[in-house]
């Protein structure tokens, strides 16, 4: 049984040490955060506007066309990295494809930003 124990201490002491450390970490913000938030910080604040307001009032749509384009992008990103991790065994098919593909994104952008949409008045 003693070697049993032995097998599976490093195990232990390996959980322990994980454990001491999580608690640490979830502990240290009531230690060292900053105690005297001012109103505003405590304030709800979502899209751009006051939460309490009447909630049949207008909103602008840019805060849709901004997450509509992170989106966008944020995809573009999730189909390079399989991309590039298999384009040995794609060629040069699978690299033109890509490129293709990346033309017309870089066009879609292009024709956002001519239109104005990424600005924010």
């Amino acid at each position: 049984m003693t070697a049993l124990i032995q097998d599976y201490l490093p195990i232990v002491v390996f959980l322990a040490v994980a454990a001491a450390i999580g608690l640490a970490l979830m502990a240290a913000p009531f230690f060292v955060a900053y105690k005297a938030p001012d109103a505003e910080k405590l304030s709800a604040y979502e899209c751009g506007f006051n939460a309490f307001d009447d909630a049949r009032m207008k909103f602008d749509v840019r805060f849709y066309l901004v997450a509509i384009l992170f989106i966008i992008f944020d995809l573009e990103v999730a189909f390079l990295f399989p991309w590039a991790i298999t384009l040995g065994e794609l060629g040069t098919f699978g690299f033109w494809s890509m490129m293709v593909f990346l033309a017309v994104l870089t066009i879609g952008f292009i024709y956002e930003w001519r239109k104005g949409a990424l600005e924010w008045d």
